[in-house]
C-alpha cells in the first residue's frame, strides 16, 4: 500500500447521486464543510459556521493559509497519482463543498476516463451534488451520502462506480480530525486500507499542533 503525506439514483450524463433519506439541514449547529467554504472564499454556510469560522480565526491565525494549502495539496496529489502512477479511481470521503479544483476534475483533465466517488454526509453538500457532478463522458463521478463511520456502507456502494480489484486512490483530506478516538479512526483507516487492491494510494492529510510553534495565543491565566 502506497501512501501520500440502498439508495436511490439520479442518472445526470454519466455521473449519480446515491443517496439515503436525506437528513434535516440544522442551520443552528456549525458544520466543518460549511465552515471549510467560509474560508475558501464560498458563500454556502450560515451565520452559525462564519461565527464559528472567526472564532477559530482569531485563536488560529493561520489555519486559514492551512486550509488553502490543504486544498492545493489535494489538486497536486490528484494530478501526481493520475500523470504519474496511471490511478484511474478515486474514492474521496469527506469531500465537503465544491470548490476549485475538485477530485474528478483534476483527474479528469488528465485522464477522461478516471472514475471519483464523493462521499459525505452534510445535506447541504449532497444538495451541490447535481452542480459537482459534471465528469467527462469516458469517466464517472459520483457522489455517497454517508459518514466515514460508515465504513462497510461507503466500500458497498462506492462498488457500484469503483472497482475495487484495481488501485484505487483513498482521499482522506482534513477529515479524520473529525472522527473522535471512540470512534476508531486508525481502525476506520485500516478498512479501507483493507480492501484496496495492490498498487493502490493512500492520501491523507491532517492538522498538527506542532508546525506554528509561538503562533498559538497562551491560554488565560
Amino acid at each position: 500500500m502506497a501512501m501520500v503525506t440502498r439508495t436511490a439514483y439520479t442518472i445526470v450524463k454519466e455521473s449519480r447521486v446515491m443517496t439515503q433519506s436525506p437528513r434535516p439541514l440544522n442551520t443552528q449547529v456549525a458544520h466543518i464543510a460549511r465552515v471549510y467554504d467560509y474560508w475558501l472564499g464560498g458563500k454556502d454556510n450560515f451565520a452559525i459556521d462564519r461565527q464559528v469560522a472567526d472564532m477559530m480565526k482569531e485563536d488560529s491565525p493561520e489555519v486559514v493559509e492551512g486550509v488553502l494549502g490543504n486544498r492545493a495539496f489535494l489538486a497536486r496529489t490528484v494530478r501526481h497519482l493520475a500523470s504519474e502512477h496511471g490511478v484511474r479511481q478515486f474514492l474521496d470521503i469527506g469531500t465537503g463543498l465544491p470548490a476549485a479544483n475538485n477530485t474528478h476534475e483534476v483527474a479528469q483533465s488528465v485522464a477522461p476516463q478516471s472514475r471519483v466517488v464523493y462521499a459525505d454526509n452534510d445535506p447541504i453538500v449532497l444538495s451541490h451534488a447535481r452542480a459537482l457532478l459534471t465528469g467527462t463522458v469516458s469517466g464517472a463521478t459520483a457522489y455517497l451520502d454517508a459518514d466515514l463511520r460508515d465504513t462497510k456502507q461507503i466500500l458497498r456502494e462506492a462498488a457500484t462506480t469503483l472497482d475495487f480489484s484495481r488501485p484505487v486512490a483513498v482521499m482522506l483530506i482534513a477529515v479524520l480530525h473529525c472522527i473522535p478516538d471512540e470512534d476508531d479512526p486508525a481502525g476506520i483507516v485500516q478498512q479501507l486500507v483493507n480492501a484496496l487492491a495492490p498498487g493502490s494510494f493512500l492520501v491523507l492529510s491532517h492538522p498538527a499542533i506542532d508546525i506554528h510553534r509561538g503562533v498559538r495565543k497562551a491560554a488565560p491565566g
